[in-house]
């Protein structure tokens, strides 16, 4: 039997966590792309191109080659999800699983400047797909669950995220932490990374 190691315990949580969001993607035609997100300012189209580049980044990143600005290149890989975005996404998902179970060195990732621990940069992009599958299903309007132990892990390490006048920023990763009563960990987790949980598009 494997012996287990934190950084393999956390690449089962992060399949499971890419998975989910491979999960509602599948059901995204090229109808629904223009419609609204929790990500202000963003189409479905838009946001499933933003998942689909940062795979190819970090896949790219495990791989050595972070440091290639390209492959962060939103413009290499919209077309591709606009023509399809959910065989597209499924496939920069596989790619990006595949990169991580091998990686052996730092991951250099250049909208943070630095290079980084494999798992913590693994940590990064978990806590991303944590979230942007539920925005995913949010813009869908379609209901978003995560096991209790995904949730567990991604909590603490949104908590991590500051808050303040940097969420404000162009270009900023997440908006500024909402107010309000949450119902459980995944809602204080959406609201720490600036989501409103009830959130629905307009119609």
């Amino acid at each position: 039997m494997p012996v287990s190691s934190p950084y393999a315990d956390l690449l089962a949580l992060h399949r499971t966590a890419v998975q989910a969001s491979v999960d509602v993607v599948n059901v995204v035609t090229v109808d629904d792309l223009n419609r609204e997100t929790p990500c202000a300012g963003w189409t479905l189209g838009d946001l499933l191109a933003h998942m689909t580049v940062e795979h190819q980044g970090f896949a790219a990143a495990a791989r050595g080659n972070g440091d290639d600005l390209s492959v962060w290149d939103v413009a290499t890989v919209r077309q591709q999800v606009l023509d399809d975005p959910a065989g597209t996404y499924a496939a920069y998902a596989a790619d990006v699983l595949a990169a991580f179970t091998d990686a052996t060195g730092d991951f250099t990732i250049p909208q943070l400047g630095a290079k980084f621990p494999a798992i913590a940069a693994v940590g990064f992009h978990f806590l991303d797909y944590v979230v942007h599958g539920w925005d995913v299903a949010a813009s869908l309007g379609r209901p978003y669950s995560l096991p209790d132990e995904v949730i567990e892990t991604a909590l603490p390490v949104a908590q991590m995220v500051p808050d303040g006048d940097l969420r404000t920023m162009p270009d900023a990763p997440f908006a500024p932490a909402q107010n309000g009563v949450a119902a459980n960990d995944f809602e204080r987790l959406l609201q720490h990374l600036g989501r409103i949980p009830g959130w629905k598009p307009q119609v």
